[in-house]
């Protein structure tokens, strides 16, 4: 089902939505669409436009916020693999048939100096705003798409830049570094979207960290507190004083420890909320309340676990009375592991239907596809 612009806000925000959201936020790993095919799956299985998922239109706001910089050029290029050497001089590698995001194999920054070769790909510049993207923007926000900005990561930008050893060490050994990678990356971002939310009704602001494993954060509340809480609060100040109603983080990992210190930046959602890292959607409701709003929470290893595995795990989560209540869009934790039957996917996606009283699948209804192939 597609849902409008204002029922997603409603539902994000503890507001009238007009029922729960179920969803897949990703869709398959690289590999399990040829488990699909030889397990009888249609294309339209593949592709996730079969299973009539809940969505919601997005669009970008225009703004771009990030890394800017000349294009990659490519060292290699085989059926197994791609090399590339990015604007920083990093070598980048992607393994086609496992992955569909490069690693970096190397970090072009160690000490200050360093940072000053490269910061220039991080200021602003008037071409950073495109208003033909913002109109547009403008104008699918009237037809029902929520309107989405982008920031970039406190701890994303250092360790896209040194690595996390290096980066997790420069708190303590080099602060001025950090500091000044997190106020340079600011001010761009207050630059971009002060002049756009003066035109465009911002709704969602959105940052990426994956700060975060199995045995917890890499960082703890003091850096959150230090670093980045007052980038946070100075952006979504500006946004939410103009109308946005969603600061959504995106980081993978338990992050239990440190979502006071989180949710003191302004943050209103996270996702993906993983349980295998020990992220558990119903505890975390119970803490926190309508403090925090999450999509996900879906344990995607219980669809290689057999039916009575999938059926536990949905009747917990899906039938809680407070994750019901609203601020929540129930969907896998991540991407669809391999191994996953296509009949088993195919019950999961049933019996959430059935336990969160949806209609029946519309074959008619193929509006949402997955994200990456």
């Amino acid at each position: 089902m597609r849902w409008n612009r204002e029922q997603y806000l409603d539902l994000m925000t503890f507001g009238p939505a007009p029922r729960p959201m179920f969803t897949e936020l990703f869709g398959p790993l690289v590999g399990l669409d040829a488990e699909w095919r030889a397990q009888g799956a249609t294309e339209l299985e593949i592709g996730m436009t079969a299973f009539d998922w809940d969505y919601v239109p997005t669009v970008f706001c225009g703004g771009y916020t990030h890394l800017q910089g000349p294009p990659s050029v490519v060292l290699e290029d085989t059926p197994d693999l791609r090399r590339e050497r990015d604007c920083l001089g990093r070598e980048m590698l992607l393994l086609k048939k496992t992955a569909t995001i490069p690693l970096p194999m190397n970090f072009p920054v160690q000490t200050m100096d360093d940072w000053l070769r490269v910061k220039h790909f991080y200021t602003f510049k008037p071409d950073r705003i495109k208003w033909d993207e913002v109109e547009a923007a403008r104008r699918a926000q009237a037809e029902g798409a929520v309107v989405v900005a982008h920031m970039p990561g406190a701890f994303d930008t250092p360790r896209d830049l040194m690595g996390e050893e290096i980066a997790c060490l420069a708190y303590y050994e080099q602060p001025e570094l950090m500091a000044d990678i997190v106020a340079t990356i600011a001010d761009t971002t207050m630059r971009v979207l002060e002049p756009i939310s003066e035109k465009l009704h911002i709704d969602q602001l959105m940052v990426h960290e994956d700060f975060a494993g199995k045995s917890g954060p890499l960082i703890g509340p003091v850096q959150i507190a230090e670093y980045f809480k007052p980038y946070y609060r100075r952006v979504w100040n500006l946004v939410s004083s103009r109308g946005a109603r969603i600061f959504e983080q995106d980081t993978d990992g338990n992050i239990n420890p440190v979502i006071p210190a989180l949710l003191d930046t302004g943050l209103t959602s996270i996702y993906p909320m993983e349980p295998a890292a020990g992220m558990d959607i119903v505890a975390v409701r119970e803490t926190y309340g309508q403090r925090l709003a999450m999509r996900g929470g879906i344990d995607k290893h219980v669809l290689r676990e057999g039916r009575p595995a999938i059926r536990r795990e949905l009747e917990r989560k899906l039938l809680d009375p407070g994750l019901r209540a609203g601020g929540c869009v129930f969907g896998l934790d991540h991407r669809i592991p391999n191994g996953t039957p296509i009949a088993d996917y195919r019950y999961y996606v049933e019996l959430g239907r059935e336990l969160l009283n949806l209609p029946p699948m519309d074959p008619a209804r193929t509006g949402w596809a997955r994200m990456a192939m």
